[in-house]
């Protein structure tokens, strides 16, 4: 592994001094009066001495060595990162949201409870749901907000024994993660010889302890359920309810919605959908609308229009309670408003006109070089095997690190776990026909380079900051901060 530039411990030199703090204005009482002797340090933090300029430097470098959508091609199936404006961040810090405290009175905060309230209506309308909460921080989040809403609605009907939740093996990793964190059972279906759920089997497991199906449409295969109807009527019929995953909407805005499928429940990753950053940790935001059954369940508080104005509404008995502090991370929500607004019904479906049309050009270039394992029209992404590249000494993930000395983010690899060495590329819609081009021309590049000599393509990537790791070391002896007995 090739060693980096020198971390700040390592470039300290004693008596350099970057910033001078101020006076201290706290009045000058005895330390053991204003903290107690257990909590007071003994000795001075070990903190590294530099230079202002130092600093700068070490930390621009640093920022430098990011990959992101604003300096590179970012296919990563199932995550959606396409291009956010910056007139979006320009919104969310106007002074009149930015400078907002969550406990100003109501008639103080008119302006951002309108936002949400159009927010909401939005929502609404581009998914086809009664009512949304926007306290979710993230798809996940939704996710269990989500389900706990069923599990209220079944618990209120007196229906306990409903405890068991179907997911495709396409499914979200998260999908089953939830689905145990509310104390329920995951019960898998199988996908057909098309990728598609079989129906045959659902209608097998399907019974009077069913909860839900949690259902992503179109699949992480990027392929549209075409039984959708005849799925929810199954599910209907034996009284469970749908949830649909909505971290692929980007494939169907203005084409069509969850709530005219048949879904009950949907989550809406809006830092992939629409347009709000990703990745790096958050924040993000889970927005879920509910079908008119379920509204009792919802997070409080919702906001209602009262008169000329807009209020907090807590009066929800049965309300599973607050799933986020205060109302949900509204600088995200600000960002993800103005997107919608910018873009207006045509845009949004344009939107995932062009990210359809992306993802299927890409496709057919790629399967000439790459097995494709379900050959067919997909949607917003597709998966391609590298089995056959496997086989000669180079697989998915090697496939992955040779991208990145191409200047290329890598898609997702390994998953879904249904194709064996799987590559699951999403171009979205704002990437140009050259971009998808030079892109598919490294991925042919590197297949070529693998029936050449896999030997060199297993040891990449070689023009990275960090060369390969040894993973498996790694990931059961992590180090997690600097140690002058154990450097990097």
């Amino acid at each position: 592994m090739r060693k980096s530039k020198a971390l700040l411990f390592e470039m300290s030199h004693a008596g350099r001094q970057g910033y001078s703090l101020p006076s201290c204005d706290v009045p000058e009482k005895p330390v053991d009066e204003l903290l107690p002797r257990k909590l007071q340090r003994c000795e001075p933090l070990d903190l590294p001495e530099l230079s202002e300029g130092e600093i700068i430097r070490h930390y621009t470098g640093l920022s430098t060595r990011n990959f992101g959508v604003d300096t590179g091609f970012y296919p990563l199936g199932s995550c959606t990162m396409k291009y956010n404006p910056k007139i979006n961040e320009e919104a969310a810090v106007l002074p009149g949201f930015a400078y907002l405290h969550p406990c100003q009175p109501e008639e103080t905060t008119q302006g951002a409870l309108e936002l949400l309230y159009n927010m909401e209506q939005d929502l609404i309308e581009l998914t086809g749901m009664d009512r949304f909460t926007l306290q979710p921080a993230a798809g996940a989040h939704g996710e269990l907000t989500g389900l706990m809403v069923i599990q209220a609605y079944h618990r209120q009907r007196g229906d306990y024994k409903r405890n068991k939740v179907l997911i495709p093996l396409s499914a979200h990793g998260t999908n089953p993660a939830t689905v145990s964190m509310t104390g329920c059972e995951v019960i898998q279906v199988p996908g057909d010889e098309r990728g598609l759920v079989d129906l045959k089997a659902l209608k097998a497991v399907i019974d009077g302890t069913i909860s839900a199906l949690m259902l992503t449409n179109p699949s992480t295969l990027g392929l549209f359920e075409e039984e959708i109807e005849a799925i929810a009527k199954a599910v209907h019929e034996a009284g469970g309810l749908l949830y649909y995953d909505g971290a692929n909407m980007n494939a169907n805005m203005g084409y069509t919605r969850p709530g005219d499928m048949g879904f009950d429940v949907v989550h809406l990753n809006i830092h992939k959908t629409l347009s709000t950053p990703h990745g790096g940790g958050g924040p993000g935001g889970g927005p879920v609308g509910v079908k008119e059954c379920l509204i009792p369940f919802l997070p409080v508080p919702l906001i209602d229009k009262k008169g000329e104005g807009f209020c907090f509404n807590y009066d929800l008995p049965e309300s599973i309670g607050k799933v986020h502090s205060f109302y949900g991370n509204f600088g995200v929500i600000i960002k993800a408003y103005t997107y919608m607004r910018m873009m207006g019904a045509e845009g949004l479906k344009q939107a995932s006109t062009d990210a359809v049309l992306n993802a299927n050009y890409l496709m057919n270039l790629l399967k000439k070089t790459y097995h494709l394992p379900y050959d067919r029209t997909c949607k917003h992404e597709f998966v391609l095997s590298a089995r056959r590249e496997k086989k000669k000494g180079a697989g998915a993930g090697d496939i992955a690190k040779a991208l990145l000395d191409r200047g290329f983010h890598p898609p997702t690899v390994y998953f879904p776990l249904i194709v064996e060495e799987a590559l699951m590329i999403e171009p979205t819609e704002t990437e140009t026909k050259e971009t998808l081009d030079a892109f598919a021309g490294a991925m042919e590049d590197i297949a070529k380079e693998i029936n050449e000599d896999a030997e060199k393509v297993i040891h990449g990537p070689y023009h990275t900051v960090v060369g390969r790791l040894d993973e498996v070391r790694a990931a059961r002896n992590p180090i997690l901060r600097w140690n002058k007995e154990q450097q990097l």
